[in-house]
């Protein structure tokens, strides 16, 4: 189960009342939370929220401990087991661990087990994620597979074994001619983002109910009676803990058992590590919370492991967890706050998407008071109102989302949000298409500013034009003084002009006009991806540029030529139609051109000096030199394509540091694998940094 903390606010009626019946509200509140989450895989308030509510029990209990019962929440560890299925009673119970928030936790932890080691220099540990899947106890009885096990209360659990057994990468006999007696294998079953997305594809086709997030989907999933359902869920595993074991070989640490693991077949996340000392650990909880958006799988923390096994027996357990491990959270990403209103904000291609205005909460480490809608059939399918009570999601730099609305908590007076006839910037009509979820003001950048201003920023940003200096601000102002209307009107600002703005010194005006004189010189790619055709991103640009001589080729194509090209489809083939027919289009590129906006005339397409070309390269781990832009540029200049996975029209892939899954398979299918320098041997130029 996710973690994240929250803090609720504390309500007039919690004041009030006596710390006993304060104790049996908790109970009930968090035994229902936690029968939703662990039983109905249906979720009612977002993780953060329970644990609040476990955080307040435990503090409450510890303050007062005659308040503690046999049945209190913070004496069990998960849920219950299901009484469809049979109940597998655990040799070595599968406790959770304490939660530590922020650095005060974990060097008050580390410096509790240096105490109760004796230790005078710093520990080893060994690190491993916090994933969000269900925690399974896989049971190999001379070296085959023989039975499965969710957590359950930690004591007992449900017997899923047929339904592990469609989870292929579990291995049915381990790797070994020497295999142990009996082997209790602790780990977590989950589901990968890109199987979740697809499976909420496929619940929505047939009109099912999605889940709410991958840890649900992956417990609905193993929680089915009929486990040919299970087998078409994508379901994974990865090991790292153990509970009884009958051997000869008998790990000393955690290191020395999850490569034992692997020795067997056993799937473990290449994501660990082992390091000595508290700032050690702090280190790899930032650098993992970095690449935690780029993971192929949610995790919601890190966990800190006393490395030796001799060294985690002295330290022993308290209560319902060890001593020796601490789980280190990131971050709340899910939050509850109020909806204060609904309304919709036009783009640059005159999307209107409706924006819920929220009551400001603190979630994914920024206070937010926005969240996208995406569309009125998104409203309407959440049941989403002015006035509800919602659950808030921010992961990373992705933008605030609103997930859910609680229904039990809904306003009497909550107001249903009506989609506006016209446009709030312009006045035209917003119009929706019979094949589009997403309704458009009709009246077109010329008519309206909100388009004018989203596509001039866009042309400026820095994957299209790379204007330095040209922002959100800068655009706003030029447009509502009607100083510019096209991107070819930037070209003709001087120093005269920039100086009216607000906030501009001559420094910053010559600093814009150099930039403006710089972005002259581009690639076509970044060219036809600066005038902003809807549906042409970044990757269908460079396809384009490859394609086509020259601009003059791509505007006159016709759709039988866009068809053939790689990344254009009916639909975008169709929008560079539409685009090019516009006469008013075709006119700006010709003065951006006569401006100065030049690039390389070269067809790229049939240089075959180009080493790379009609080559598709993948790009995995850190590199030790290029950042994945410039390895990118590298490749594309010599004739190349990146591409974001391994299949079997790869021609290469680039392997760094920390390679993972990509890599794996690129073995697999016997792709050849690059370094850094020998990617660089095969190139004739290197991109300027």
């Amino acid at each position: 189960m996710q973690d994240d903390f929250f803090t609720a606010p504390e309500s007039a009626d919690r004041l009030l009342s006596t710390p006993a019946s304060r104790a049996a509200q908790l109970r009930q509140e968090i035994n229902r939370h936690a029968h939703a989450y662990y039983v109905a895989d249906a979720p009612l308030v977002p993780d953060a929220e329970y644990d609040a509510l476990f955080l307040e029990l435990q503090t409450l209990e510890l303050a007062h401990p005659e308040l503690i019962t046999k049945d209190t929440p913070t004496q069990r560890v998960g849920g219950v087991a299901l009484p469809e299925f049979s109940q597998v009673q655990h040799a070595v119970p599968m406790l959770s661990l304490n939660n530590g928030f922020d650095v005060a936790d974990i060097m008050a932890f580390d410096k509790r087990a240096k105490d109760g080691l004796g230790a005078q220099e710093e520990l080893e540990y060994a690190i491993d994620l916090k994933f969000d899947g269900l925690a399974i106890n896989l049971r190999y009885i001379d070296g085959v597979f023989a039975q499965a096990a969710t957590r359950g209360d930690g004591y007992t659990g449900e017997d899923v074994t047929e339904n592990i057994r469609t989870i292929r990468s579990i291995p049915l006999r381990l790797n070994t001619e020497h295999p142990p007696a009996l082997l209790d294998v602790r780990g977590e079953v989950l589901m990968f983002k890109a199987d979740f997305d697809s499976l909420n594809q496929r619940q929505r086709s047939a009109g099912n109910k999605e889940f709410a997030n991958p840890r649900n989907a992956a417990a609905g999933s193993l929680r089915q009676l009929d486990s040919k359902i299970t087998s078409q869920r994508s379901l994974r595993f990865f090991a790292y803990g153990i509970g009884a074991l009958e051997a000869d070989y008998l790990p000393l640490s955690h290191r020395d058992l999850l490569d034992w693991y692997r020795s067997l077949g056993i799937p473990v996340c290449e994501e660990n590590a082992v390091v000595r000392g508290a700032d050690a650990l702090l280190s790899f909880y930032t650098q993992i919370q970095q690449k935690r958006t780029s993971l192929a799988y949610e995790i919601d923390g890190v966990v800190y492991k006393i490395n030796a096994f001799s060294a985690q027996e002295k330290l022993g357990f308290v209560s319902r967890a060890p001593r020796f491990a601490i789980a280190h959270k990131f971050p709340a990403q899910e939050a509850l706050t109020t909806v204060l209103d609904i309304e919709v904000q036009v783009g640059r291609t005159g999307a209107i998407t409706p924006v819920a205005r929220l009551a400001p909460v603190f979630v994914g480490g920024v206070t937010v008071t926005n969240a996208t809608l995406h569309n009125e059939e998104e409203i309407q399918r959440k049941d989403i109102r002015i006035g509800d009570t919602v659950s808030v999601r921010r992961a990373g730099d992705v933008i605030p989302e609103v997930v859910a609305s609680l229904i039990d908590r809904r306003p009497a007076n909550a107001a249903v949000f009506v989609m506006p006839s016209l446009c709030p910037i312009c006045g035209s009509l917003i119009v929706k298409l019979e094949d589009e979820a997403i309704a458009r003001c009709s009246g077109g950048w010329l008519k309206c500013a909100a388009q004018k201003k989203g596509a001039l920023f866009h042309f400026a940003s820095r994957k299209a034009m790379n204007i330095d200096g040209v922002g959100e601000q800068l655009i706003e102002q030029l447009v509502d003084k009607q100083l510019i209307t096209t991107a070819a009107d930037l070209y003709q600002l001087d120093a005269v002009t920039l100086l009216t703005m607000d906030r501009m010194a001559e420094k910053s005006a010559a600093n814009i006009l150099a930039a403006l004189e710089s972005s002259k010189s581009t690639s076509l790619a970044r060219f036809i991806y600066a005038l902003g055709i809807r549906h042409v991103g970044e990757t269908t640009a460079k396809d384009l540029a490859l394609s086509f001589a020259d601009i003059d080729a791509l505007m006159t194509a016709n759709e039988e030529r866009l068809l053939n090209v790689t990344e254009v489809g009916p639909v975008v083939a169709k929008s560079l139609l539409q685009f090019f027919a516009d006469q008013q289009n075709v006119d700006i590129v010709r003065q951006l051109i006569a401006s100065g906006v030049h690039w390389p005339k070269v067809n790229q397409f049939n240089d075959t000096s180009l080493p790379l070309l009609g080559k598709t390269l993948v790009l995995t781990g850190s590199l030790p030199n290029l950042s994945r832009e410039l390895a990118s540029a590298l490749i594309e200049k010599n004739g190349g394509k990146v591409a974001g996975s391994v299949s079997k029209k790869t021609s290469y892939v680039v392997a760094g540091d920390d390679a993972g899954s990509k890599l794996l398979k690129a073995r697999e299918l016997n792709i050849p694998v690059l370094t850094e320098s020998e990617l660089q041997q095969l190139c004739n130029s290197i991109p300027e940094q």
